[in-house]
Parts: C-alpha cells; structure tokens; sequence
C-alpha cells in the first residue's frame, strides 16, 4: 500500500456500515490517527482488526495545529489511517489542517468514502436534495444561535446543521422566530435501532420533543422557503403614485403584497421618470 494518508470513513451507528476499502487500510496501516484512542481501539475490535504491531495516536481540535506536521513527515514513510470517532473526516470533525498541510508538501493523501451524517440525513429527510448548504454545529449560545439562523435565512436551499439532543428544543424555538412555517426535518440515531425522522414545521417539533425528549446524535434540516408567486404590481403602483408621495405608493405596496421594498422603489422611481 502507497505511503502517505488515507482519510477513512467509520461507522456513524451500525458497525456494519465499514467498507472493505477501509478495512483494508486499517489493516495494512501502520500509524492510526485519531480523535480519542480509546474509540478507535474500541471500533477495531468490533470490526475484528487487530491492533498488534500498530501505532495509535492521537490527533484532535486542540492539537492537531501543532502535530499535523509531525503526522505528515511520517506519512512520507508509513501507511497512517486518520479517522473520526464516527463518520467522515474533516466534516464538522478534525483534519482539515492534516489535509491541508498534505496538499503544501505534497505528501500522498486519499479518501476512503463511507457514512456522512449529513448525507444521510438528506436522504431521509423528504427536504428538497438538489441544493443544500452544510452550516456545522448549531452554535450554544443565544445569540449566535440567532445570528447563524438569520445569516442563513434567505438562502434558497436545504440547510442542514449538526444538534445535540440536549439543546434541540432550545434550537427549535430560535429557528421558528426566524423560519416561520418553513418545512424542519430532524433526524436522529442514524443506521441504529432507533432510527427516526420527524417532519413538521418548528413548532409542532416543539411540541413533539417536549412529550417525547430526543437521544442520540441529531441532524437538523430546514427547507428552502416556498416559492412566492410573482404579482404583477406595476399598474397598481402607478395609481398609487398619481394619488400620493413616492414613498408612501412604495408602502403601501410593499404591505399589501409582501414585497422586497428596493425592488418596489426601483420600479416606482422608473416609472416617475418615465
């Protein structure tokens, strides 16, 4: 096998879900890089791979800055797996230093697809898949859990977001003064037992968590906004504007139709100047 990384997908439920691909390369892999050993070495059993003769080390959040080089320049001369606690590398998890640092020395470096929590959440979701956007974590605290809901808002797309079960509710309840009616999906225990998937809108999932409250790991998805049907306000504007100021025609139509009010100005100032 070819010195260098291999970036290897785990399981995020089922120990099933390993692939052949990755369990070649834990095999024949020399130095094991890892979020906590102890969950690696846990997995490796579990998926019958031995241990013996290898190297586990671990590389996190709050090193991987500093040992991400000290990794690579062994690459040059081992076979190193890099894995998560679950599910693939680099996404919401470590390993983007690791990657990049590859990239800048050219030190080989490979993926071993396989379960991605957000991928799987898309798929079960019922939201549309077409077009999304993957915006991590849900921040803790109030008011950046406020502040990502509105940097997102008029985007045209699915989001979808990581959430603990401990701060769903609390999440919830955010999102619903900034998405309103919009379609949510949440879903949990991905590939176990409990596998679940609700849809709604915010508040009936409010609802819904507060009689039944949520295990295990969560994805959030919120669906695009519904398509609002284009009204033809221009004749309507010009009465408006023949009968009153600029501004007011302008407020007027904005309330009455629900639109964007610099689109309505721009139309209003074009037909004032003929």
């Amino acid at each position: 096998m070819k010195k260098g990384i291999y970036l290897v997908a785990t399981p995020i439920g089922n120990v099933k879900d390993i692939t052949l691909r990755a369990l070649e390369v834990l095999k024949e892999s020399e130095i094991v890089a890892c979020e906590d050993t102890r969950v690696t070495k846990k997995l490796f059993s579990l998926v019958g791979v031995s241990t013996a003769g290898k190297t586990f080390v671990a590389l996190h959040d709050h090193n991987e800055a500093e040992d991400a080089e000290k990794l690579v320049a062994k690459a040059k001369e081992s076979v190193v797996a890099y894995v998560s606690d679950a599910g693939s590398p680099l996404i919401s998890d470590p390993g983007y230093k690791l990657a990049k640092v590859c990239r800048e020395q050219g030190v080989y470096l490979t993926t071993i697809p396989g379960a991605c929590a957000v991928v799987c959440g898309l798929q079960l979701s019922g939201l549309p898949t077409n077009s999304f956007l993957f915006a991590g974590f849900v921040p803790n605290k109030d008011k950046a859990r406020k502040d990502i809901f509105e940097k997102y808002k008029n985007v045209e797309t699915t989001l979808v977001f990581y959430e603990t079960a401990n701060r769903l509710v609390k999440t919830l309840t955010s999102a619903a003064k900034v998405f309103e009616d919009r379609e949510f999906a949440v879903v949990r225990e991905i590939s176990k037992m409990f596998e679940e998937c609700k849809n709604g809108t915010a508040s009936e999932l409010i609802d819904y968590y507060l009689e039944n409250p949520p295990k295990g790991e969560i994805v959030l998805l919120i669906g695009p906004a519904a398509e609002k049907q284009q009204v033809d306000f221009l004749p309507e504007l010009r009465k408006e504007i023949k009968k009153t100021s600029l501004k007011t025609a302008v407020k007027n139509i904005v309330e009455k139709y629900n639109l964007n009010k610099n689109d309505v100005y721009k139309a209003a100032l074009e037909i004032k100047n003929g």
